[in-house]
């Protein structure tokens, strides 16, 4: 068991922290550990890791592995987070979560190591146990809907509120709805920041009623914004999602940005 106790160096200009604000202590990190060794036929085996990183409002999990006769191999397969022996958070590896806060977790993996063209092929499950001690960041950003649930072969107004309540950042976000594809689900607004998102290579390029994508650009903490949006269903049923990706500028770093999962609308 190995303890997240450092943060992140950073350069001066660089150090105002990202999320949360000024008491987002110890800041971003990863953390690894070894996590197991799978071994196979004709002396092929592979040591496996697992790392956490902490300190933003997502857990990233990856299974870096060296693996012999290879030199460099690839995982991939899905983990699982426990704390005090309930599942707090899952996924594919390399993958994330919402970081559920400080403690002890229980990682456990399904991973597949392979390289080519040295053939090594291995499968099996590895587990690590690590602490981390980074607080859980207060949400910037969130989402709110007037409904929970559609019904077939109806039209639903949904009003959409979204929310900035941290200081740091700026008013723009991208809100998008999606429904189900192949669903017949039609996602409409008057909104004219919301188009439906265009797909396909130029000329023959089309628009998704299945889906809404609105630029925002006036957040600001006390001044949500709100999308109105009619969802027409046909006899198939289908949820509707909804997610926002938002900044939170630190200097000219690449990766400021964050991700929220919004309320989903069901169907019954």
């Amino acid at each position: 068991m190995r303890k997240l106790l450092a943060a992140a160096v950073l350069p001066l200009a660089l150090a105002a922290p990202a999320w949360g604000g000024p008491s987002a202590s110890p800041g971003p990190a990863t953390l690894c550990d070894s996590a197991g060794t799978l071994r196979g036929a004709g002396g092929q085996r592979a040591g496996v890791s697992l790392c956490v990183g902490s300190g933003t409002p997502v857990m990233a999990v990856s299974a870096p592995a060296v693996c012999r006769p290879a030199e460099q191999c690839l995982t991939s397969g899905t983990w699982t987070a426990r704390r005090d022996g309930e599942t707090v958070a899952s996924g594919t590896l390399p993958g994330s979560a919402g970081y559920p806060g400080p403690g002890t977790y229980d990682i456990e993996a399904d991973v597949r190591v392979r390289s080519a063209p040295e053939g090594v092929d291995l499968r099996g499950t590895v587990h690590a146990t690590l602490t981390l001690t980074a607080p859980k960041s207060p949400p910037t950003h969130r989402i709110e809907v007037d409904r929970d649930a559609l019904r077939p072969d109806s039209v639903t107004t949904l009003t959409y509120t979204v929310f900035r309540d941290g200081d740091q950042g700026d008013g723009s976000a991208r809100f998008g709805l999606i429904g189900e594809e192949g669903s017949g689900v039609e996602l409409t607004t008057s909104d004219s920041r919301c188009v439906n998102p265009l797909t396909g290579r130029y000329p023959t390029t089309t628009r998704q009623p299945y889906a809404l994508d609105c630029a925002l650009t006036d957040l600001q903490p006390g001044n949500p914004s709100t999308v109105v949006v009619r969802a027409a269903l046909k006899s198939t049923c289908s949820t509707v999602v909804s997610k926002l990706g938002y900044w939170t500028p630190r200097g000219q770093a690449l990766y400021t940005g964050g991700m929220l999962e919004g309320p989903t609308v069901g169907c019954g």
